[in-house]
């Protein structure tokens, strides 16, 4: 269901007021990073790919269907620039960040750790498979919410996000060396 605000924002922007997509952005920012990051595992990338899907979408208003959700809309539009910018660049190693030393460096260490091992994870699964992932996980968006943004029925999310699950699992098991 669009939310009316959105709608209104939207309308706005159309009549050329440039400043009412800026709610949009606030609104949108943070959860669509978390899945550009989610599907490319670099923050610099990430910010890129959000930042380009924001441009896109301004660009591209006029192309919005005011009868949908703005959120699955930009979404798709997200993670499209995400697999754009996946696929332009060359395989690279990430260089380490330098480790910190002050208190609590052992729990910053540690959580950085499990990141990066449910990064490498989600990397193993398909683009179909990932996407699911982390719209129902990072995103916290429901089933239909999915669906409809991935515009595929919701059986097929279930499916998609139990075989996901299904791999993911001996990745991350706990107390297992990989």
């Amino acid at each position: 269901m669009p939310e009316p605000d959105e709608i209104a924002c939207v309308a706005r922007c159309l009549r050329g007021e440039a400043s009412a997509f800026e709610p949009l952005v606030i609104r949108y920012q943070r959860v669509l990073f978390t899945v550009a990051l989610r599907l490319l595992g670099n923050p610099d990338d990430a910010r890129d790919a959000t930042q380009n899907a924001f441009i896109r979408a301004y660009e591209r208003l006029d192309t919005f269907d005011p009868s949908r959700r703005f959120f699955s809309w930009i979404y798709r539009i997200t993670v499209n620039e995400s697999l754009n910018l996946r696929r332009a660049q060359r395989p690279h190693d990430p260089l380490p960040d330098t480790l910190q030393t002050r208190d609590g460096a052992m729990d910053r260490l540690e959580a950085r750790e499990l990141s990066e091992r449910v990064q490498a994870a989600l990397m193993t699964l398909s683009p179909e498979h990932r996407e699911v992932v982390v719209m129902r996980h990072f995103a916290d968006l429901s089933y239909d919410e999915i669906a409809e943004t991935l515009e595929i029925p919701a059986k097929t999310v279930k499916s998609r996000l139990f075989s996901a699950r299904q791999r993911l699992a001996p990745l991350l098991a706990v107390g297992e060396e990989q």
